[in-house]
């Protein structure tokens, strides 16, 4: 077992709201992401995405993007990422962190060898999103039987057949996608976003969190309503872009603790 499921069961016996947080690797700079994380969950964080640098982030926004860019310039690659994972373990062994990115890297590798070095580096998951479960289900129990969960996006398409099959592949946690486009874009429907986890519930017993469009903490708080745990990236990125670098983890830290302050009142 990963440290997902026991991290969600104790928000659950606290009657909390996981907050899961996303940056890129790499940006705005190397030397940046393993204490930005630790800033993450000092905010309070409960959750971390870390994302894998890729050329063709398909379902990313254009703060995102540039993010997935600026980590390129420095040639961060995956073999990156499971560092930072390591050294971040060396301090904080509680906090479950996701990798989170495209295929391509990790067909490059070799989904056996992408499982040993995650597992290694001390990561939960994966959420791979260009892999369909159809496509999957050997990854997938691969992934769990060495103790790291493969998390799948539903989005507001997903038919009952769709969600049926995310809930026989997938595990540790389900991430509802809120909008019909990339990250970072529109306004959240939170009435919208309570029919469909409540629809995705019928099938999916593995807690939900909703991401794409939670940019403040008034629609943290209210996605908390109906979500077990909100997740925000985009909202994360801008920060970094508007904030000197010697700054940038204060203020990232600043930021998410205001989310887990409207999140720890949302009754």
């Amino acid at each position: 077992m990963s440290r997902i499921a026991p991290t969600f069961a104790a928000l659950a016996a606290q009657n909390k709201t996981g907050l899961v947080t996303f940056i890129t690797a790499g940006d705005p700079g190397p030397e940046m992401t393993v204490p930005l994380m630790h800033a993450l969950v000092a905010g309070g964080a409960d959750v971390l995405e870390l994302g894998v640098p890729f050329s063709d982030p398909m379902a990313e926004g254009p703060v995102i993007q540039r993010a997935c860019e600026r980590a390129l310039k420095f040639n961060i690659g995956l073999g990156d990422v499971f560092n930072y994972v390591r050294e971040f373990r060396q301090t904080n062994q509680h906090t479950p962190v996701v990798l989170m990115g495209y295929a391509n890297p990790i067909e490059r590798i070799g989904p056996d060898a992408f499982i040993r070095a995650s597992k290694d580096a001390g990561a939960d998951g994966a959420i791979v999103v260009d892999y369909p479960p159809e496509e999957c289900e050997e990854f997938a129990a691969a992934m769990r039987a060495n103790a790291l969960d493969l998390i799948f996006l539903l989005a507001p398409t997903s038919t009952p057949e769709r969600i049926a099959q995310v809930a026989r592949v997938g595990s540790g946690f389900s991430y509802y996608v809120s909008l019909k486009g990339v990250t970072g874009a529109g306004t959240i429907d939170t009435a919208d976003v309570a029919r469909r986890v409540a629809a995705i519930r019928e099938h999916v017993k593995l807690p939900i969190g909703v991401g794409f469009g939670i940019r403040d903490a008034a629609t943290a708080k209210a996605v908390a309503k109906v979500a077990d745990a909100v997740v925000i990236g985009s909202r994360i990125i801008q920060e970094l872009e508007n904030t000197p670098k010697d700054q940038a983890v204060e203020a990232v830290q600043s930021f998410v603790s205001g989310i887990r302050a409207a999140l720890d009142s949302k009754s």
